[in-house]
């Protein structure tokens, strides 16, 4: 853990995708907002009808007890814990210590430029696990206290993984995950034993004789929370994206986590424009690229090349202007060369003139109420290079 953070506290979220045969309803119930793509303001490009998606993405409500983002829908995850960067992961990952990274390889983005939660040197902080590793393993600990869902590769898949590795450089092409298939019993008394106390779940991969499966997690973005508009807690957040064959079981830990929902991508959008419930501005961006996406084995092939060109840090920089807030994203015209933890919108534009621009300059939100989120980006997909997905990037 980087303990020197003044502003941020670290932590990791999985935007778990899982598929469903096309057309047909997944096993979970969900709300399904009566608004067709084309009433809405984001346009049917960014909006494919449902029917038109063979996957669900997992979905939380917070409780409204919460500190941060109370009764916001969020994908699961949360803060790092000490025993995630624990030397005696080095013993569960003992036959992969060999391999860059504990066999997730490098990515090709230079180290100047990769986000300082991958940049950071963890062994200044005591710690051998390299952050690729230890955040893949927050991510996973997380969702299994928050929703039940636990990705492990058994003890005896151990030397058909280390030998995809080897041949191959790359476990992650051509296949997606399947969840553990652990009796109920068993995944219930740990999860308790891990939402007591996050380095349980160490003893429980020790003890089950289970991986976490980080190879199954893919690089996607890493955002920061901006300034002033969801009080003194800030996180620095690294997203990561795996995709699954099939719906698992899922439950709500009844603590943080109130409910949850599987859905596709533009049903949780069109829920949020009719105002059913609220998504975060990080969920409501990635949501949306992943519009473009319909198909599982698209995103996934997808993700895992773009995991491999690693990812950029994107802190929005929020003001209220015409009793509007207002985001800026990295590539917009009016978004500063070179942002700080406690940088400030200083912008001449006006929101409320915004339709009249070029998209080109333009990568923001402006937020006019809890459900009204009007969101622009550059037209030109290499404006934020691969960030912005095109069409192109899917075939």
């Amino acid at each position: 853990m980087n303990t020197t953070l003044k502003h941020w506290k670290e932590s990791a979220t999985l935007i778990l995708a899982a598929g469903h045969r096309l057309g047909v309803a997944s096993r979970t119930p969900r709300t399904v907002a009566a608004v067709s793509p084309q009433e809405c303001s984001l346009g049917p490009q960014h909006l494919p009808h449902k029917s038109r998606f063979d996957y669900d993405v997992l979905l939380l409500k917070r409780s409204g007890k919460s500190g941060f983002m109370p009764n916001a829908y969020v994908f699961p995850g949360g803060k790092v814990h000490s025993s995630d960067f624990s030397s005696e992961w080095l013993d569960i990952f003992k036959s992969f210590c060999n391999f860059s990274n504990f066999g997730l390889g490098n990515v090709t983005q230079p180290l100047e430029t990769r986000p300082p939660i991958f940049a950071t040197d963890r062994l200044k902080f005591g710690s051998p696990i390299p952050g690729e590793v230890a955040f893949r393993i927050c991510a996973l600990r997380e969702t299994f206290e928050e929703s039940g869902v636990l990705l492990v590769v058994p003890k005896l898949e151990e030397k058909s993984l280390l030998k995809s590795i080897e041949d191959k450089g790359d476990t992650a092409q051509g296949q997606h995950y399947k969840v553990n298939d652990l009796c109920s019993t068993e995944l219930t008394k740990w999860r308790a034993l891990v939402n007591q106390n996050p380095s349980n779940f160490i003893r429980m991969c020790r003890e089950l004789e289970v991986l976490p499966n980080i190879w199954a997690l893919h690089e996607w973005c890493n955002w920061l929370t901006p300034t002033g508009r969801y009080g003194v807690t800030r996180f620095d957040t690294m997203f990561f994206i795996c995709c699954l064959q099939e719906i698992p079981h899922t439950l709500q830990d009844e603590k943080e986590i109130v409910r949850f929902q599987w859905s596709t991508p533009s049903e949780v959008l069109q829920s949020y424009i009719s105002g059913e419930f609220w998504i975060a501005p990080p969920q409501f961006y990635e949501l949306s690229r992943m519009c473009r996406v319909p198909l599982l084995e698209d995103l996934h092939d997808f993700s895992s090349r773009r995991a491999r060109e690693g990812c950029e840090q994107w802190l929005p920089l929020v003001s209220l202007k015409e009793k509007q807030y207002l985001s800026l994203l990295p590539g917009d015209k009016d978004y500063p060369l070179d942002p700080s933890g406690e940088a400030e919108v200083g912008t001449s534009t006006d929101p409320q003139q915004e339709d009249a621009q070029d998209d080109s300059a333009l990568h923001r939100f402006v937020t006019v109420d809890q459900n009204t989120i009007k969101y622009r980006s550059p037209s030109h997909p290499s404006t934020i290079t691969y960030f912005l997905l095109s069409p192109s990037h899917t075939t």
